[in-house]
């Protein structure tokens, strides 16, 4: 059996909700409640439902995500198959609720950002986050760019969605939102550096001084603060 849980056969035994409360008692018995070791949790329960189906998993993911929501999201990004069962509605129902910058950003480089890879959902998605009245979704609109363009989440450069998803927040100063357009830019600037210059150039003062800043710093040396 596994430590603090049913084994690996019990799972399957297990209805969604009954894993979701098993994970986040687990999560919440733990003496020292740092990321590392809630992650611990999270990377077992991952090899345990490695052959689950993917709408087992999706379900799960359902289950647990107003529990424990960066936990949700990192069953479904780790799972093979997982993701590619999402769609917009799906993808927007796991957002819902989101209302820190770690849950935006665990949701738009572990879920959103990849569905949005993979073809799962339509760019229009994306814009009309772009539009919302809740910095949230504008933040999460911004980040989900980052799984296109970062190699360690899959991504092979695309300027073309990165720089458009930009366009439609250049002139926002919500704190949330201007860091994320800083770091949507800097993560493009390894792919297609002359487009992130020529961006930034072509925007001048309606950018934020932070992003100027940063981005240029990143196009010079490499680093967002040298």
């Amino acid at each position: 059996m596994a430590p603090g849980g049913p084994s690996r056969d019990d799972l399957a035994g297990l209805d969604d909700e009954a894993l979701a409360i098993e994970i986040d008692r687990r999560i919440r018995a733990l003496p020292d409640p740092r990321v590392e070791p809630i992650r611990g949790v999270r990377r077992e329960y991952s090899r345990r439902l490695r052959s689950a189906p993917p709408e087992r998993v999706v379900s799960l993911a359902f289950a647990l995500v107003g529990r424990q929501r960066w936990v949700a999201y990192e069953l479904l990004y780790h799972h093979p198959g997982a993701l590619e069962c999402l769609d917009a509605q799906r993808v927007e129902r796991l957002g819902q609720g989101m209302d820190t910058w770690v849950a935006v950003d665990t949701f738009g480089c572990d879920v959103s950002g990849p569905a949005w890879r993979k073809g799962c959902m339509p760019d229009a998605v994306v814009h009309r986050w772009a539009a919302s009245p809740d910095r949230w979704w504008r933040r999460a609109a911004l980040v989900s760019t980052v799984p296109l363009n970062l190699r360690s989440r899959g991504g092979t450069g695309d300027t073309g969605r990165t720089l458009d998803a930009c366009r439609r927040l250049v002139a926002d100063r919500d704190d949330m939102v201007v860091k994320a357009l800083s770091w949507a830019l800097r993560t493009l600037v390894i792919w297609d550096p002359d487009a992130v210059r020529e961006f930034v150039e072509a925007h001048g003062e309606e950018l934020a001084p932070r992003v100027r800043r940063e981005v240029r710093n990143k196009l010079q040396t490499g680093l967002k603060n040298p």
